[in-house]
């Protein structure tokens, strides 16, 4: 006997594979695992401060905010 669960599973990916799609796995990172948190700082800081230092970006950013509040309005 087909479990009703593995049935409606088997439904599911039956009918994403007639819409063209295809299942994939991937992997990311363990938020759970000690350090995450902390590395995921470490990489916000130095992104912080590059961000800062490029004046390019900045004059990108503010331009784009222009952009989004311009449409607000």
């Amino acid at each position: 006997m087909v479990n009703p669960v593995n049935e409606r599973v088997k439904k599911r990916r039956d009918a994403m594979r007639a819409a063209g799609l295809r299942p994939i796995q991937i992997w990311v990172p363990d938020t759970r695992r000690k350090g995450f948190a902390e590395e995921c700082r470490r990489q916000a800081r130095i992104v912080a401060v590059a961000d800062a230092a490029d004046a390019d970006l900045i004059g990108f950013l503010d331009a784009a905010l222009q952009d989004i509040v311009s449409i607000d309005e």
